[in-house]
């Protein structure tokens, strides 16, 4: 999994897989969904992720065993 923010955009890409890209839907306002030939999802992109993503700087992971 990558998380790429790139600050002129004001974007945040989250990559959950490698997969080439089927297609891509808006599946709410600023936050677009890019799906894979298989139907699962592969990248989730927020748009003006300043305004919604608490510290654009820092990615925090809890892992659940």
């Amino acid at each position: 999994m990558k998380v790429k923010y790139d600050k002129p955009s004001d974007s945040m890409t989250i990559t959950l897989r490698d997969e080439r890209i089927k297609e891509s839907d808006e599946v709410r306002p600023g936050v677009i969904a890019d799906f894979g030939y298989d139907g699962g999802i592969v990248r989730i992109e927020i748009l003006q992720a300043s305004k919604v993503v608490e510290n654009t700087r820092e990615v925090q992971f809890a892992l659940d065993e």
